[in-house]
């Protein structure tokens, strides 16, 4: 089946379709996005004024028109941390279903940090133990540890690297003063936190999930997006000293020519750096190892084993026919549930029930 995912950070919005059925990877079969970084259109009582609620209804628009027009079959629509903090939230969620027909479910840091953790396991498998997972993002670090597919403790942070950039950051380049206060603050920020992960035991692998731990592994030598997502790729946290202090020293223009590093993500890679950095000092963790699967394949993968249980699935084009299940035939018959199994205490509240087929009715700017 095809499977659309709408993502609303804090820096982007990103509509990923992808190829997959349950028991197989997901496979990207193209993707529409754009810069939006709705931090940057809070007003002073924290609201996202009306110019950017336009933006985020336009992309939306845009991105139901290129779901429905690539043929997708189901249709994930989250938010994460911008419009979960903002103080008109909910009167966003509102008008971007009035405008759309899209209705936006909206993540809490714990729920987005267990989905997030819910890839990384599946992409390094049960073999590696318990996993410590960061995650940098516009609005929030997320973090989360665990031995199961699930994490123990999932928990976020206002610790986003467009959040701080904008708070602490004015200057270009920023002052030694201002850095040396953002640095105090993600530590004390961070250190309660991390004696709560400190009480559940040692992690075998951390893992960074986000652009911003891809972009800082590729400036500190890790082998580029070109080169596939099986590569290897770590960040050791020496690297991560050094490479804060000489980005702390450059302008945002002189961040352009860092390799791997976007005009969208240049300005809030100082402070991104200054809570990675943080984070390992913090957990005392000399490196960590970056993963390609991050939220939207935890959303992708969670989706598909529901399906599982919801509905019969013709399986992939080279397995044979399946013989009929004659236990759940049965189990239906003694009018059992198949609803109930596990999978659907995952914790985040996306997509139950079902969400409608595509393309659903016609939105305003669409065509019927």
């Amino acid at each position: 089946m095809r499977l659309g995912v709408l993502d609303i950070g804090s820096n982007t919005v990103h509509l990923l379709l992808v190829d997959a059925h349950p028991g197989a990877r997901p496979v990207a079969f193209a993707s529409h996005k754009r810069p939006l970084s709705l931090v940057q259109y809070l007003d002073e009582d924290g609201n996202i004024n009306d110019a950017g609620q336009h933006e985020l209804v336009e992309f939306v628009l845009e991105a139901w028109e290129f779901a429905a027009r690539h043929k997708a079959e189901d249709l994930l629509a989250f938010c994460t941390s911008a419009i979960r903090e903002a103080t008109n939230g909910a009167e966003v969620l509102a008008r971007v279903k009035h405008e759309t027909t899209v209705t936006l479910q909206e993540l809490t840091g714990s729920e987005e940090a267990s989905m997030t953790f819910f890839a990384v396991r599946r992409w390094y498998g049960w073999g590696a133990g318990p996993i410590l997972d960061l995650d940098i993002g516009g609005g929030s670090f997320e973090m989360a540890y665990g031995t199961d597919e699930l994490p123990e403790f999932a928990t976020s942070v206002p610790l986003g690297a467009s959040r701080l950039t904008r708070d602490w950051l004015h200057e270009d380049p920023p002052t030694a003063k201002s850095v040396k206060e953002l640095r105090r603050y993600i530590r004390s920020t961070l250190k309660p936190v991390v004696r709560e992960f400190h009480q559940l035991g040692r992690a075998n692998l951390v893992a960074g999930t986000s652009k911003t731990f891809r972009s800082l592994a590729r400036i500190a030598g890790a082998a580029p997006s070109a080169a596939g997502p099986y590569v290897k790729r770590e960040l050791h946290a020496a690297d991560l000293g050094l490479w804060a202090q000489r980005i702390s020293a450059m302008t945002v223009a002189d961040r352009l020519y860092l390799p791997g590093v976007s005009d969208a993500r240049a300005r809030q890679l100082l402070a991104g750096a200054l809570v990675a950095e943080a984070a390992l000092e913090l957990f005392e963790f000399p490196k960590m190892e970056i993963c390609p699967w991050a939220l939207r394949e935890g959303l992708i993968l969670r989706r598909l084993d529901q399906l599982v249980f919801e509905e019969a699935l013709d399986p992939a084009p080279h397995v044979g026919k399946r013989k009929k299940d004659k236990s759940k035939k049965k189990a239906k018959e003694d009018g059992k549930d198949q609803q109930d199994h596990p999978i659907k205490d995952f914790p985040v509240p996306v997509n139950d029930p079902a969400p409608a087929p595509i393309p659903a009715p016609a939105a305003a700017g669409l065509a019927s």
